[in-house]
């Protein structure tokens, strides 16, 4: 079930409407329920994968919990402790590994064997990869560790446990939730908030907006260029390489919002998974703005375990190249994407690396860096490097990427623009015309929200003429925008 279905517009208002009139003590059964039916819309059977990940973290908890209460040394607890999460993660990351890396695995065995000249017949696999398995393993595994490290007790109320792991506004593509801040939550008694409501519907409609005026209008051009990329050169690929970047980031943050607008029209407060990162001064900077919920979870469950930066400079390197080649392969079992994560991860290396040396050059010729000129050129700077690494993220081969590339430097048809070449790859005037006016929009929000306000808050000072009008404006371009939606989003397939 697709948010952007009208099956969900459907099945949202039914299971708000009956959450709030049943009774506080079934709450948390039927929203259970109503996350199980949404899962199984996509594949009923993998809700029994689901079902595994769920079972294998809650009695890893509990039986953690027991250990932390019986009468054993401090040194057996925790070689006991380790013990039980090795088993979790291994149980979990087998089954992702079986899943979405095992045709994976063998393709790369097969190369590797070729090269030494050892010819092996590798078999392809019809493996269906189930809808999510990356975010709620990921979640779950994260509650593991919470009850190792102490940070939480071990949830004793099974049901209660099921659904952190299955909520359904965030179940198929995230935020990646906490249990410190989710599974708290479903132990409130709830009762129906309307200012909640109301600022749940908001957002909602401004994930839609971002995902069908913004997200789907750059697809339709991005898969024109990309489809036949041998066939467009200069600025045509460069435009679609910019609105590639920006289709991602629609896509992905308009879901991520209308989870989190969802999940508060229900009275629960998801974390933000975006904090305007192509505003970032840096790829560091980026990296805690994007998809934050991964990038705070590889941070916490990995980078610092691997030792961080406390080790010495060329190990905070190496935990700094694992760490986002593992985020590379993460979001898929291609070679592209451990390219994506490497580059990110040799930026931050070379920022690190450069970033003493430029303080000093700043200091002696008295820069100063903190101007809004400056600030720009970084920005820039940085969604220019993003922005290549998204080529080898969106490219089906690593030399595709290299093509696409090359041909995005043959600046010689640059007239093409000036004589309506723009409107041939894909878009029509008038979906150029929504396009730049949303992409605007989207700017000038992102400019409120960088200069610390909450929009929200900056929408409900307005006048309610100014707010009326700003709405159903969304809603027709919304409404404009029906007949070239129907695209899944991205991270779906992660």
């Amino acid at each position: 079930m697709l948010f952007n279905s009208m099956e969900f517009l459907i099945f949202f208002p039914v299971v708000l409407l009956i959450y709030f009139i049943v009774p506080q003590k079934i709450k948390n059964l039927w929203l259970l329920i109503s996350s199980y039916y949404f899962y199984m819309c996509w594949n009923a059977k993998y809700a029994l994968l689901l079902l595994f990940s769920t079972l294998v973290t809650y009695t890893s908890g509990l039986c953690m919990e027991m250990i932390k209460q019986s009468r054993y040394n401090r040194v057996r607890k925790i070689t006991y402790k380790k013990i039980i999460v090795a088993g979790s993660f291994t149980l979990n990351l087998l089954l992702l590994f079986y899943f979405k890396y095992f045709n994976f695995a063998l393709d790369v065995l097969g190369r590797v064997l070729r090269i030494v000249h050892i010819e092996l017949n590798v078999p392809v696999f019809d493996i269906i990869l189930p809808v999510g398995i990356s975010f709620y393993i990921f979640q779950a595994l994260s509650y593991t560790m919470d009850v190792y490290r102490d940070e939480i007790y071990a949830e004793k109320n099974f049901f209660r446990y099921a659904l952190f792991v299955s909520f359904f506004p965030q179940l198929v593509a995230g935020p990646i939730e906490r249990s410190k801040n989710l599974l708290k939550q479903f132990s409130e008694h709830r009762k129906f908030n309307a200012n909640m409501a109301r600022d749940g519907l908001l957002l909602m409609l401004w994930g839609y907006f971002l995902k069908l005026v913004i997200a789907d209008r750059c697809a339709v051009l991005v898969n024109t260029v990309y489809g036949d990329f041998a066939a467009y050169h200069g600025f045509q690929i460069i435009i679609a390489n910019v609105l590639f970047a920006f289709q991602i980031y629609c896509d992905f943050m308009g879901y991520s919002i209308i989870a989190t607008g969802a999940a508060k029209v229900l009275g629960f407060r998801l974390m933000n998974n975006f904090e305007q990162p192509y505003l970032a001064q840096s790829v560091k900077q980026f990296w805690r703005r994007w998809h934050i919920s991964l990038s705070s979870w590889l941070r916490d469950y990995l980078y610092i375990p691997l030792g961080g930066n406390r080790k010495g400079r060329v190990k905070k390197y190496r935990n700094l190249l694992i760490t986002f080649l593992i985020s590379g392969l993460w979001h898929g079992a291609n070679i592209t994407f451990v390219i994506w994560g490497g580059l990110h991860g040799i930026y931050q290396i070379c920022e690190d690396i450069v970033s003493p040396y430029a303080d000093r050059f700043y200091e002696r010729f008295r820069i100063d860096t903190q101007n809004f000129s400056w600030k720009c050129i970084r920005v820039v700077k940085t969604f220019i490097l993003t922005d290549i690494a998204w080529v080898f993220f969106r490219a089906d081969t690593p030399m595709a990427a290299l093509r696409i590339l090359k041909r995005s430097a043959e600046l010689s048809n640059s007239g093409l623009l000036l004589k309506g070449g723009l409107y041939q790859l894909g878009l029509d005037e008038k979906n150029i015309s929504i396009l730049v006016i949303a992409l605007s929009a989207l700017l000038f929000s992102s400019i409120i929200r960088e200069s610390g306000r909450d929009v929200l808050q900056w929408l409900k000072r307005q006048s309610i003429i100014f707010r009326f009008a700003l709405y159903w404006g969304a809603v027709l371009l919304i409404t404009l925008s029906l007949d070239i939606t129907g695209q899944e989003f991205i991270y779906f397939q992660f």
